[in-house]
């Protein structure tokens, strides 16, 4: 009944004789459908934006309508193109999103999200460059509701003295 004391060389030696395990990391193959187009939803606040994507020129089609005529604001379309400029992209893809809810700047993240998730499907390659500006996270922060006995979420009604 003698116990045998293990001493750290002993176990140096076994960590030695063990095979090296190889971690088998597949490659992660691109999510295209038959029209060479690859597809994600976006969603921003209480906006949902569907986007595909497929080679082309550069055309921005939201909702049927031109990026110009949809997002106006110079700032929302800047929202759109960061994507492209993060991953320099511009102009190598036609783009064709629906949006639907929230308003104009929640709709934009929305698309850009979207936008992302689908050039990550069709380019997996990019989803390191992606995710470190942050553009694969979806941005959950929401309006707060109102509560009871509160003029809005937090503000209270006005003191009267009298």
């Amino acid at each position: 009944m003698a116990e045998e004391k293990k001493t750290l060389e002993d176990l140096a030696d076994v960590t030695a004789t063990a095979a090296p395990v190889e971690e088998a990391v597949a490659p992660v193959e691109p999510k295209i459908d038959a029209q060479g187009r690859a597809y994600a939803t976006g969603r921003r606040k209480n906006a949902i934006a569907r986007v595909w994507i497929k080679p082309g020129s550069g055309k921005i089609t939201i909702n049927g309508r031109t990026v110009e005529d949809y997002f106006a604001r110079p700032v929302l379309r800047m929202i759109l193109n960061q994507t492209f400029e993060v991953t320099e992209r511009e102009g190598q893809f036609d783009v064709i999103a629906t949006v639907t809810g929230g308003g104009l700047s929640g709709q934009a993240g929305a698309v850009r999200h979207g936008l992302s998730r689908a050039l990550q499907n069709y380019e997996p390659a990019l989803r390191p460059a992606l995710k470190k500006a942050g553009f694969l996270t979806r941005d959950s922060r929401v309006v707060e509701r109102k509560k009871y006995g509160k003029a809005k979420a937090r503000r209270s009604f006005q003191f009267s003295k009298r």
